[in-house]
């Protein structure tokens, strides 16, 4: 069976009118019958019943059509899996918290289209739990997280590894003392500081063994909360950048343990070149979009 017939047969099935059949695929309804029935000889059984006006399938024809579309969507798998040999082809899905787009990745992703106009681009924002969740679903194909993922499906490429501070509120810092902000407010911290093992190695690092401590999965989250004078926060120093520089936020204590900050994709995804190209890109340009020296 040649492949050209079995997408005649395909079209005719789906459209059950030659008329239509033929202006689809650019033949002359006499060719399209003799494929036809080319194809039904080789298989020993007719394909199409017409009654009156109408062209129905056979129980062949009905079992014909489900393995040529199956052998179609076959095919269609393997020429996208030719083409990604060729350089970066397609739609590639990044995932990252919002301080990593506006502080690196926005000037990353302009120089990532000028070399490599061909690649669409989807850009999610959230935070560093749902970048994990959507590169293993596959509803992401490349993210940036803050911490450590221990999936053992997930790549993970370092970046940097960022400075954690202790903040509170102006207001809070100038109205109390260090020890009666600790001892009275409560620690807000990131759900994976926890399993990274960040949280107690902080508190130990401080000294600190606070009351009443408040676990959340959003960075955003966190720094909302510390904002609205919830309590003191265990946050990166990059992703309160702003709010240190204006002094809404003030450093209760700067840490010497560090959060490390990695790309991630699926250890099976690796040899894609879309997905290669843009890693590669980011972690050449990481330091120099943030201005790290």
């Amino acid at each position: 069976m040649e492949l050209r017939t079995l997408k005649t047969f395909q079209v005719v099935a789906d459209q059950l009118n030659l008329t239509k059949a033929a202006e689809l695929l650019g033949y002359t309804q006499p060719t399209i019958t003799l494929q036809i029935q080319t194809l039904e000889r080789e298989i020993g059984h007719a394909l199409f019943n017409r009654v009156g006006k109408k062209t129905f399938l056979t129980p062949a024809g009905k079992m014909m059509k489900h393995h040529v579309e199956k052998l179609f969507g076959v095919v269609s798998e393997m020429d996208k899996a030719i083409k990604l040999l060729d350089g970066p082809y397609g739609t590639l899905v990044v995932a990252a918290p919002e301080y990593y787009w506006t502080h690196y990745l926005s000037q990353l992703i302009r120089s990532y289209v000028s070399h490599h106009p061909q690649v669409k681009l989807k850009l999610v924002s959230c935070n560093s739990a749902d970048v994990v969740r959507m590169i293993t679903a596959n509803e992401a194909d490349i993210g940036v997280i803050a911490g450590h993922s221990d999936s053992q499906e997930i790549e993970t490429r370092l970046l940097e590894k960022e400075e954690l501070v202790v903040v509170t509120t102006r207001e809070i810092y100038e109205s109390h003392d260090r020890s009666y902000i600790m001892e009275h407010y409560p620690f807000i911290y990131k759900e994976s500081y926890n399993l990274d093992g960040l949280n107690h190695q902080s508190i130990t690092e401080i000294d600190y063994h606070p009351a009443t401590a408040i676990e959340s999965s959003s960075e955003e989250a966190i720094k909302i909360a510390v904002l609205n004078q919830t309590g003191v926060a265990l946050i990166s120093a990059n992703l309160i950048k702003n709010e240190l520089e204006s002094g809404a936020l003030v450093p209760l204590y700067r840490l010497e343990q560090r959060l490390d900050t990695y790309l991630i994709h699926l250890k099976d995804r690796a040899d894609e070149t879309t997905i290669r190209s843009f890693a590669e890109m980011v972690i050449e340009g990481w330091q120099e979009a943030g201005g790290i020296s």
